[in-house]
């Protein structure tokens, strides 16, 4: 898989990719990463990138002129009306606080491609004809603004990266991560037995112990070390069904759940509103 960063501050990437999985990755093969400074695109002394929006208003825009010219100049990069369409190789993306919201759902259906390009948005944003003319979609990292689109482009990478097949140590752990729409049920269903160590299913990560199991006198929980997968299992579906509630229970309206999963959350709120 390629990534195509366009930027005006290409150092900023000297570090947050240069670690851990990514790094890994990159070495590896499994993934390529081009950084392009948009600054190169520019045709006055100057390198100019920005400007003042028509209409008035406060800040800066940054100008449509380079952010085209980069992106024909990457070659290989399919018309829009062709990135558009399901089985296309590549996409488009505009990192922009007016975004669809990235999930590692948008972080799967992303995967099907083979290059990704991201536009990092800067100042108080991009010319509008990027969004509607060149980019394919526009995403957002979150319900906040950011000094630009820099960090969201990290984030999509490292969320990316560690999907792509041999990135991680153990293909198994992606399953069991916050969030993961694999579900436990469809675990068995493909005929895998159930086992202890649960599907996330799109709910929030069970807790995890490590040694020592009495740390200053907190115990690690006796159902954790007492050998029993089932029992195992079932804490720790119940664990995550308790977390997914108290922090995050907007996610309990499309997560998978299974028959058990539903007894467990109904007890959970029971419980709740009797304590």
């Amino acid at each position: 898989m390629k990534f195509e960063i366009l930027t005006i501050f290409p150092d900023f990437f000297r570090g947050p990719l240069d670690y851990g999985i990514v790094r890994r990755a990159r070495e590896a093969g499994l993934i390529e990463i081009g950084i392009q400074d948009l600054r190169a695109f520019t045709h006055d002394r100057h390198r100019t990138v920005d400007d003042r929006p028509f209409g008035g208003g406060e800040g800066m825009v940054l100008k449509p002129e380079p952010i085209f010219e980069c992106l024909e100049a990457l070659g290989g990069v399919s018309q829009r009306e062709e990135r558009l369409q399901a089985d296309a190789r590549e996409t488009v993306v505009l990192l922009s606080p007016q975004g669809r919201l990235f999930t590692q759902t948008v972080a799967q259906e992303l995967m099907s491609r083979k290059r990704v390009v991201l536009i990092c948005g800067r100042y108080e944003g991009v010319d509008e004809r990027v969004a509607e003319y060149l980019a394919d979609r526009e995403l957002s990292i979150g319900d906040f603004v950011l000094s630009g689109g820099e960090l969201g482009a990290a984030v999509i990478v490292d969320t990316m990266a560690r999907l792509v097949p041999g990135a991680l140590g153990n293909a198994a752990s992606a399953q069991q991560e916050s969030f993961t729409a694999v579900s436990s049920t469809e675990e068995e269903a493909a005929g895998a037995p159930p086992s202890s160590t649960c599907a996330s299913g799109g709910l929030l990560d069970y807790p995890h112990y490590t040694r020592p199991a009495d740390f200053r006198g907190m115990q690690v929980p006796e159902v954790l070390v007492n050998g029993n997968h089932d029992e195992i299992r079932k804490w720790r579906r119940r664990s995550a069904l308790q977390k997914t509630l108290r922090n995050r229970p907007d996610l309990l309206r499309d997560a998978e759940m299974s028959s058990e999963d539903r007894k467990l959350l109904a007890a959970i709120e029971a419980g709740q509103n009797t304590s």
